[in-house]
Order: C-alpha cells, then structure tokens, then sequence
C-alpha cells in the first residue's frame, strides 16, 4: 500500500489562536494515527500569523507524546537558520524520548521574509550557500562518536535519525541524489520543476546503506468533502490564503468565502491555478481518480498531503476521506 503522510502547517484560521491551532495539530495527529497514516510531519514558518508551528521541534515533542505508532519529524526544519549542532541535539533528544519514531526533514529556504531573518540573526545568503556541508555535518553529528571527537551531539550520537532533504526546485533533488536521501518535492505549492526534479533523482542516485534505493515523496494539497461543491468551497480559504502570500499580507486562515472565485482576475485564477496545480479537491470519487492520477503520473514513493481547512471538524473529516481513497486505490490495485 502506497505511504501516505501528513504534512501541517498548524494552521490558525481567524478569529482563532495559536494555542487553538496547536490543540487542532495534536487531535489531527491522533486521528490520523488510527486512519493508518505513515507520517506526522510540522513545517517551520516565522512571523506568520496564519501559522503556529514556529517552534518546530517543540511541536513534533508534543505530537510524538500524544501518539504511539506514527511518525514524527519536520517537513522542515530550515537549516540556514540554525546550526547543525543544536538540531543535531533537538532531534537526536526527540528521538531519544521516542525511539524509531523521528523524522528529520531538511529545508535551504529560510522559511520567512528578509526581515525576520534578520531578527533570527542569521546571514541567510551565506549559510544557504553551506547547506550542502551543514547537512554532512549534521548526518556526522547522528553517527556513533569516534575516538577524540571533539564536537559531539548529546543527545544524539549514535541515533542516525533519518535524514530527509526537502524542495522546489532542482538544488534539492541534486543534493538528495548525490547524498543518497529521500527526498520530498513541495509540489502542494510549487509544482514547476516537479518532473524535472523527480528525474534527476531518480537518475543520479547514489544508493546508501540506509537507503539503497530513491524514495520520492510528493506533496500535494488534499481537501476532500462529502461532494463536489462542498470541497471546493472548503478550498478558497486556501486559495485566499495563498494569494495573499503571494500579494505580501499573509494572516490568519481565511473562512471559505462562496464568492472568492468569481471575484478573481483572470491573471489572479491563473497564478492560483499553477501554484495549486496539485490539490486533490473534490467528493469522495473526485478524490479517488485526481489521487490516483498524480500516483500514475509521478510515480511517487510516498504522498504528504496538506490541508489548510478552515473548520477543524471538516479538515478531520477531509483527512479520513483521503485515507478511504488511498485505501481504495490499494484494493484495486
């Protein structure tokens, strides 16, 4: 049966806070625990109202102790804005209180805006230029301690937490390639070099021991309802939230608004278009075929799918139709 993931943004829907937000990632977790998901994965964003997972490793803590089974990880710690040291000991103390069950997804971008990353401290345009060496130097920090090693992860050393590089464009797919990684393509946002990307993977892959073959893991957008309409009005508090990124006011969540799309610019429905081109939106039979047509065309590893719903009780009920898609697939395969 084909992995299927969760990836959460915690979103904060208006009128909402951080702490509601919060308490919704850790019920979404549990839920998606028993639907039969292989992944929780938490996404660091900065100065952003409309996200509360900021304090990325602090929130994976909190989901891993509200679950038993399902992974926990990052999908992804920004490197660029820490040293591989301190995540070395944040994961490797996570995966110290849940053993086996942490996963360490890696992000280049600094996951805020030029302000804020002058807030955080960090020269940004330099420690991107280092990914490549900060992510050798963390996977060194998970290995077992040689004699006379100076600098050491405590916790740790000896974990080998799994190691995976995140992206959207062609850098990542390279250096997951070169490293011998899985790698997971943030297509739920920008799809553009998805295929591109994908192919380069797969073709300059270098098996490690851990991982002898690629494992491509493809994000998409899933918003799943009990028909038609009803998911794709769910669906423009995304594309509300979406569009104002892109115009520079990102807030809180939008409520789904029944008269966004007539509102929009045809250059505006093109843009939301392309950067949502892999959303899974629909009723349950919607769903089934448009899931299966990006597994077909893909030929993905592993599906991470995000919802940014505004009502907790329908993103619940999005993600269990989801799961019932996945889990049909898996019949008439």
């Amino acid at each position: 049966m084909l992995p299927l993931s969760v990836l959460d943004l915690s979103p904060v829907p208006e009128g909402a806070d951080a702490a509601t937000a919060l308490a919704n990632t850790v019920d979404l977790a549990i839920l998606a625990e028993q639907l039969g998901y292989h992944r929780y994965w938490l996404a660091e964003h900065h100065n952003m109202a409309g996200i509360a997972s900021a304090a990325t490793a602090v929130v994976i803590g909190r989901v891993a102790a509200a679950t038993r089974t399902i992974r926990v990880g990052s999908g992804g710690i920004m490197l660029p804005n820490h040293s591989p040291l301190v995540i070395a000991e944040q994961f490797g103390t996570l995966a110290s209180l849940f053993p086996n069950r942490i996963d360490l997804g890696l992000g280049r971008a600094p996951g805020t805006d030029q302000l804020t990353a002058q807030a955080m401290r960090r020269d940004l345009h330099a420690a991107a230029e280092h990914f490549p060496q900060d992510v050798i130097e963390l996977i060194r920090l998970f290995e077992p301690a040689q004699p006379g090693q100076k600098l050491r992860a405590v916790p740790g050393e000896g974990l080998r937490v799994p190691v995976f590089i995140l992206g959207s464009s062609l850098f990542g797919a390279q250096l997951a390639a070169m490293l011998g990684l899985p790698f997971a393509f943030a297509s739920h946002f920008a799809p553009a070099q998805l295929h591109e990307a994908l192919h380069i993977y797969r073709t300059r892959y270098e098996p490690s021991e851990r991982w002898p073959q690629p494992h491509a893991i493809v994000a998409i957008g899933a918003v799943a309802a009990e028909t038609d309409a009803a998911a794709e009005l769910l669906f423009t508090s995304q594309q509300q939230a979406v569009l104002n990124l892109r115009r520079g006011m990102p807030g809180r969540l939008p409520a789904p608004d029944p008269t966004f799309t007539e509102r929009l610019t045809p250059m505006e429905r093109h843009a939301l278009d392309q950067w949502l081109a892999y959303s899974v939106v629909g009723g349950p039979d919607r769903v089934r075929q448009r899931l299966a047509a990006i597994v077909a065309e893909t030929q993905a590893d592993e599906i991470i799918a995000t919802g940014q719903i505004f009502d907790h009780a329908a993103r619940r009920r999005s993600f269990e139709l989801l799961a019932t898609a996945r889990n049909s697939l898996a019949l008439a395969a």
